[in-house]
């Protein structure tokens, strides 16, 4: 046995996190995965696979959260070293997670002195439940579920539209499993996982892209590619909206839906606020703008912000908000971003933390308000389109109302505070909901990852990071309700049930 177990799961842990976009290294993922439940199995106490649980979660979070800290380079309010502190700080949080699922394993399903199929099953059942806890506590932080790690083998990762993205991660724990058990010399669960993913491979896999007629509706995303840098400019509003009008193009024989990403356009939109407000420009005259690249049966989805006022006319708080805009300059709609980021587009306990010298990421001293939830906008010649705005996109199973399913989901973002990891890894969790839902989804971004991805889950057109540029395809279609899409993450549920009944079988049989 190893002499440094905490050390190994460190390094392990942190290694795992290159599993996950851009490197996407899964065999390295599993590989890690495996000296986890290893060295889980082996802990002599309860309290002592609790840590080695926490410690591997430390290293994985630590890593694959690297890329927060950059968007400290752009608050003048904090020093930007503090990122680095807020990285660890967070991974420090979320490693109980899997200290949690570490722990469940070893008292429920450790049993003799080597590790068996019950073992690996009741880990996995243990990482399901935590992972959905871990997107839920305290407004819920997703990011980087185990099953986003299969984009690369998409025949695998389309399981995603059978048993959702926390069920694929409990997956993900069996093929570890399944690694471990390999070197054991134990046959039974490696070759029934290696028939499951075999048949995922050959009864998945999207088939051949359809053609389209040459009316058929398109879409047009457009990436300014212009970040953060000068947002204090005094021409940052006006050189980013040419930016976004320069590359919107012009009408063609087809309906065109045109889509910016968040929050770039930095006048106000709507009509009807009190003067004062409109000190950057005239709200009709910018809608005039933007209409003037729509012919009559196109439209176009901005983001941008709206105030929020009580009855006396008082500011209360502003929406992080798509617009519909019509070609005669008017607003068919309106969204409200409804899962807020802390500390990003508000800032928690104000009142205590405010006068601490803590501030939001993002500038600006107006909290954002949530809106009511997944909602959808009807868009004539285009149906209904679902909005999720930026980070909302990564909740599995939140992103549909599901009295109304959309014809396709609108995620726009703003991806240039965040490096160059956690753009790839936002459009990889983006891909994840495709799949699950079976919807296509439209991605505008400042400064990249912009994309289509159709119901399948593939890139239909993207625009490289650091890249200005606008791409222009037919709209793709939506496919049927997938199971996940009716039945959302009870399937979660049913497959962690399943797998502790397979491990209670298993023990049993074994008597």
């Amino acid at each position: 046995m190893l002499r440094r177990p905490l050390l190994t799961l460190l390094v392990a842990g942190m290694a795992s996190a290159t599993g996950f976009a851009p490197l996407s290294l899964w065999p390295v993922l599993l590989a890690c995965l495996a000296v986890l439940l290893w060295l889980v199995f082996a802990a002599p106490t309860l309290r002592s696979a609790l840590l080695r649980g926490w410690v591997f979660g430390v290293g994985h979070f630590t890593i694959g959260n690297n890329w927060i800290q950059h968007a400290f380079d752009y608050q003048d309010k904090m020093p930007p070293v503090l990122g680095y502190f807020a990285v660890v700080l967070l991974a420090l949080y979320l490693a109980v997670y899997p200290a949690m699922a570490a722990g469940l394993a070893w008292k429920y399903g450790r049993r003799g002195t080597t590790p068996d199929a019950p073992y690996v099953l009741i880990f996995a059942v243990g990482w399901i439940v935590t992972e959905w806890l871990r997107a839920t506590m305290f407004t819920g932080y997703s990011w980087n579920p185990l099953g986003v790690a299969w984009l690369p083998l998409l025949g695998i990762a389309q399981l995603a539209q059978l048993i959702g993205t926390y069920a694929l991660s409990g997956v993900t724990i069996l093929a570890a499993g399944a690694l471990l058990l390999l070197v054991r010399r134990d046959w039974k669960l490696p070759a029934a996982l290696a028939g499951v993913f075999a048949l995922a491979l050959v009864f998945l896999s999207p088939g051949a892209r359809p053609d389209y007629p040459a009316d058929h509706p398109r879409v047009r995303v457009v990436q300014p590619n212009i970040g953060q840098e000068g947002v204090s400019d005094p021409d940052y509003a006006e050189r980013v909206f040419a930016a976004l009008i320069g590359l919107s193009g012009g009408p063609g024989p087809a309906p065109r839906l045109i889509v910016w990403p968040e929050g770039m356009v930095n006048y106000y939109i709507e009509s009807g606020y009190p003067q004062q407000w409109y000190w950057q420009g005239s709200a009709e005259m910018v809608r005039r703008r933007i209409a003037a690249l729509l012919g009559p049966r196109d439209r176009a989805l901005v983001g941008g912000n709206a105030l929020l006022f009580d009855e006396a006319g008082t500011v209360t708080g502003a929406s992080n908000s798509v617009f519909v805009v019509t070609p005669d300059a008017q607003l068919a709609g309106r969204y409200d971003k409804a899962h807020l980021v802390p500390y990003g587009e508000y800032l928690p306990l104000r009142a205590f933390l405010g006068p601490l010298g803590l501030a939001r990421l993002v500038m600006g001293d107006i909290d954002f308000i949530p809106g009511p939830g997944p909602q959808g906008l009807a868009v004539p010649g285009f149906g209904t389109i679902g909005m999720q705005i930026c980070y909302e996109i990564i909740f599995s199973g939140q992103v549909v109302d599901p009295g109304h399913r959309p014809a396709l989901l609108f995620n726009p973002s703003n991806d240039a505070w965040f490096g160059s990891w956690g753009p790839p890894q936002h459009l990889a969790q983006a891909r994840m909901r495709a799949l699950e839902e079976g919807l296509p989804i439209l991605r505008a971004t400042p400064t990249g990852i912009s994309a289509v991805i159709d119901a399948d889950g593939r890139l239909l057109a993207s625009i490289a990071p650091g890249t200005a540029d606008a791409v222009e395809v037919p709209l793709p279609r939506p496919h049927p309700p997938t199971l996940f899409a009716r039945l959302g993450n009870w399937l979660a549920l049913l497959v962690a049930l399943l797998f502790a009944g397979g491990a209670i079988a298993i023990r049993r049989f074994a008597r």
